[in-house]
């Protein structure tokens, strides 16, 4: 996959730059939450308790193996 959506190599994302249309991920907020739920999609980390994050490289990971 190109890098069109010019995701970050490394450090943290949130959910809003991780979901399409803006992110590479094309799944709902739901079903983004059932798959971490499952274990299909990487767990995220807590920052405060409002901010929830995924680290870049996991999501990376995750669309160029085609496992979305």
């Amino acid at each position: 996959m190109s890098d069109e959506f010019k995701f970050p190599q490394t450090g943290f994302v949130r959910l809003n730059q991780i979901l399409a249309p803006v992110g590479p991920i094309p799944v709902s907020k739901s079903s983004w939450w059932a798959g971490v739920k499952e274990g299909r999609f990487p767990q995220p980390q807590k920052l405060g308790p409002r901010t929830t994050v995924w680290r870049a490289e996991d999501i990376r990971a995750l669309y160029e193996n085609g496992a979305s």
